[in-house]
C-alpha cells in the first residue's frame, strides 16, 4: 500500500489544510494520463507494469549529485556552442522548471488534482536532449476542494519540494544569480499557457488564474508579471534575464526585460492579429 503523503509538505508547517483531501492511485493515474496527452512536457508514465531499469534515477539525484549536474551543464553548453557555464546552467534550470511546472499545473487547471511528484519516489531517465522522461509507477495526489486555495499547495510542491534543492545545486555548479533562476522558474511557469492553448483551451483560464497566484509567492513574487491585453491572450514579462542572447545563435525571449516597450508591444500585436485566424498564444 502506498503511504500517505506527508501532511507538512503540502499542508505546510500549520497542520492539515481542510481543502486538500487525498486522492486515489487510480483518480491520480487517470488525470495524469489526461495531461500527459497534451505534450511531451506534460508527460507522466504511471504504468503499473512498467519496469524501471537501473538507468531511472529518483529527482532526488537532481541535486544530491553535483558531478553529474556539473557534467551535464558542460554537455549542455557544447550543444548550444557556449563555454559560459552560467549560460548551460541556465537554461538547463529552466528547462527543468518547465519540466516540473507542467504535469502539476496541468492537473490541477484540468481536475483540480494535485499530483505528488516526491522527489524520493518519482523516477527520471536521462535524455540526450527534450524533456526529460519522468515515472511515477504509484502516483498519489491531492483533490483541491477550494481552487482559490491552490496555490499555496502547488508551491511547495514544485519550488520548495523540487525547484529550490536543484536552484542551491546549480549554484554550486556556476556562481549564477538566484534572482535570474528565479525569473528563470516563473519564465517556465508563465511558458505553459502557450504550450496549452491549442490543445486544451479550456484549460488556459484556469491554468492563468493559478498562475497569477503562484508569481504572487515566495522567491516567484516580483520575478514578472502576467499580462493579458485581450481576453485569453497572456504575456509574460519577466524582470531579470536568462541569458539565452549570449548564445552564438541566441537573442531575446519574448518575455525578455531586456526589449523596449515598443518592441514587446508590437510582438503582442502580431500575436494577436494571427490569433484571429486561429487559437494561438506566445510568451
Amino acid at each position: 500500500m502506498t503511504p500517505p503523503l506527508p501532511a507538512r509538505r503540502l499542508h505546510g508547517e500549520g497542520g492539515p489544510s481542510p481543502w486538500l483531501r487525498p486522492a486515489g492511485a487510480r483518480a491520480v493515474a487517470g488525470v495524469m494520463a489526461e495531461v500527459s496527452a497534451i505534450g511531451p512536457y506534460f508527460a507522466v508514465s504511471t504504468a503499473a507494469g512498467e519496469t524501471a531499469g537501473p538507468d531511472w534515477r529518483p529527482l532526488t539525484a537532481l541535486h544530491s549529485d553535483i558531478g553529474a549536474l556539473r557534467a551535464w551543464t558542460g554537455r549542455v553548453g557544447r550543444r548550444l556552442g557556449t563555454g559560459e557555464t552560467r549560460v548551460a546552467a541556465s537554461i538547463l534550470f529552466q528547462g527543468l522548471a518547465a519540466r516540473f511546472w507542467s504535469p502539476v499545473v496541468g492537473a490541477v487547471a484540468a481536475r483540480g488534482l494535485l499530483p505528488d511528484l516526491d522527489p524520493a519516489r518519482v523516477r527520471w531517465l536521462p535524455a540526450a536532449s527534450g524533456p526529460l522522461p519522468l515515472r511515477a509507477a504509484r502516483p498519489t495526489g491531492w483533490e483541491i476542494t477550494d481552487p482559490d486555495r491552490a496555490a499555496a499547495p502547488v508551491y511547495r510542491a514544485v519550488v520548495t519540494e523540487l525547484l529550490e534543492p536543484l536552484a542551491l545545486a546549480v549554484q554550486e555548479v556556476t556562481g549564477i544569480a538566484p534572482r535570474l533562476l528565479w525569473g528563470n522558474a516563473a519564465s517556465a511557469l508563465a511558458g505553459i499557457l502557450p504550450a496549452v492553448a491549442p490543445e486544451r483551451p479550456d484549460l488556459v483560464a484556469p491554468a492563468a488564474s493559478l498562475i497569477r497566484g503562484l508569481l504572487a509567492l515566495g522567491v516567484l513574487e516580483g520575478s514578472g508579471d502576467l499580462a493579458e491585453p485581450a481576453p485569453g491572450h497572456h504575456f509574460f514579462v519577466r524582470r531579470s534575464c536568462c541569458l539565452y542572447y549570449r548564445l552564438p545563435a541566441g537573442g531575446m525571449c519574448g518575455d525578455c526585460v531586456l526589449l523596449s516597450p515598443e518592441v514587446r508591444h508590437g510582438q503582442w500585436a502580431q500575436a494577436l492579429r494571427q490569433a484571429e485566424t486561429g487559437p494561438f498564444m506566445e510568451r
